[in-house]
């Protein structure tokens, strides 16, 4: 089979934002996917086809759409975290609530009421609690980097690069973290090469220094915990150096991560200085957050998501709760006080510890937490034991509900079901199955996460009588 040619496509007018955070334009009635513009740029591309539409990359602008702005991060445009940075603010936020629209349209094909305007987030830089960075021996180099041949380094400590596994590209300042995690990341990797440590190389396996994973809450906590693939006197030095330079870090802790992936899900967090967990607060609750623990990344926003959830549920005195992926019990405990119980289901064991521990912190006695997985656990007995839901909250991964938890959900038929989502595609797809018996009553998207094309939707099903 013949490798595909590039083509030159010149005067490429942008017309839309699509998935994964690329635009969209036309060309012979191909869509053409190009990353890094704005709908409403003119630009001539190299574009390579690939089944039914081309991929292409900007080789110049013929003109600027006035949606654009400057974007802050010295690294955008090979960073691919931020793939809407040029993008106006405001601009961003109808795109992503045209997103939910087109998925609720296309996919669903369900009736549902106007979608009301999107919250959006009062911070849009610096808002993210949590970063992983991965150190490579690899980084990725510059025409400027490689000019410098006799100064070069090749150890880098950043992002992963699209479709490169064994390639990094080295962050100097990223601006949705904090000025405290840029500091610590700059002097990590400092020390790493001052001190001659071997960085991660992912083709041959070896190096010591592999992630890096910073967490903070609105508290105050800060949390750094550093991925070694053995603990030994430099890995000893390293921890004691974030300890004397860093006393913002308030959980110190490592992990001795000597597999083939970089997955720590199923390996112990040691703790090395300070305490074993941040502490978050919203309103006037407190949650225990431990290492590995699911937090919203942008708490700030999420007190917006889960007082619109709340608000959707309607709870009343009588009502059993159902929460579906409750993580450390956020959202259940947030909404328990107005319930007669809130039963929260979740597959992460330390997680449910946690739940656990965040009720009995807050003083919240109605409250069932259950380590499972919930294609499984939501039984015909389960609901028998812990009483039938009149209220169903869901907050699933990406990946959406399995059909299982569909299909139960269809039988328990609760009054009220309020699916929060942070892929409105995979939400689409589940509500079309449970609109056998459920109408859309309301639906509101919140931006958690600015700079990107990622948008959070919550959506209110209420049973057909």
């Amino acid at each position: 089979m013949s490798k595909r040619k590039e083509i030159t496509i010149e005067n490429l007018e942008i017309t839309d934002a699509g998935a994964e955070g690329v635009c969209i334009g036309r060309h012979e009635g191909a869509v053409v996917f190009v990353p890094y513009v704005v709908p409403g740029d003119v630009v001539d591309v190299t574009a390579k086809k690939k089944h039914s539409y081309y991929e292409a990359r900007v080789t110049r602008f013929a003109s600027f759409s006035p949606k654009r702005t400057e974007p802050r991060c010295g690294h955008f445009g090979t960073c691919g975290g931020c793939k809407w940075q040029q993008m106006d603010y405001q601009w961003q936020l109808y795109y992503k609530q045209k997103q939910v629209f087109d998925h609720f349209t296309r996919i669903g094909k369900f009736p549902f009421p106007e979608i009301s305007p999107i919250l959006a987030s009062d911070n849009i830089f610096g808002y993210r609690d949590k970063i992983e960075y991965t150190f490579s021996d690899r980084k990725w180099l510059s025409k400027e980097d490689l000019e410098k041949v006799e100064t070069l380094e090749t150890r880098g400590l950043g992002f992963h690069l699209n479709g490169m596994f064994d390639k990094v590209l080295d962050i100097n300042y990223c601006h949705l973290h904090s000025e405290t995690g840029n500091r610590i990341r700059n002097r990590v990797r400092e020390f790493g090469i001052q001190n001659n440590y071997a960085f991660w190389n992912a083709r041959r396996q070896e190096g010591l220094l592999r992630n890096m994973i910073l967490r903070r809450s609105t508290t105050g906590d800060y949390m750094a915990i550093m991925v070694f693939s053995e603990w030994n006197s430099q890995s000893r030095a390293m921890m004691e150096m974030l300890q004397k330079e860093f006393p913002e870090i308030t959980s110190l802790m490592y992990v001795v991560n000597a597999k083939m992936n970089d997955s720590i899900s199923d390996l112990e967090v040691r703790l090395f200085a300070g305490k074993g967990h941040m502490t978050e607060q919203m309103r006037d609750l407190q949650f225990k957050v431990s290492p590995l623990a699911f937090y919203q990344t942008n708490p700030e926003q999420a007190l917006k998501l889960y007082s619109k959830a709340a608000e959707f549920a309607a709870i009343r005195p009588d009502d059993i709760v159902y929460d579906l992926y409750t993580g450390t019990g956020t959202i259940a405990l947030f909404v328990a006080r107005n319930a007669q119980k809130v039963v929260g289901i979740e597959y992460v064991e330390s997680a449910v510890e946690d739940a656990r521990a965040n009720a009995q912190l807050n003083g919240i006695g109605n409250t069932e937490f259950v380590a499972g997985d919930m294609a499984k656990i939501l039984t015909d007995e389960f609901i028998a034991s812990h009483g039938r839901p009149s209220v169903i909250l869901t907050d699933p991964p990406r990946a959406g509900m399995h059909p299982k938890v569909v299909e139960q959900l269809l039988k328990v038929a609760p009054e009220r079901i309020v699916y929060v989502s942070c892929n409105s595609a995979t939400q689409a797809r589940d509500i079309a199955l449970l609109a056998e018996k459920y109408d859309v009553a309301a639906v509101q998207p919140v931006d958690m996460f600015p700079h990107t094309h990622h948008v959070e939707n919550i959506a209110l099903l209420t049973i057909r009588h």
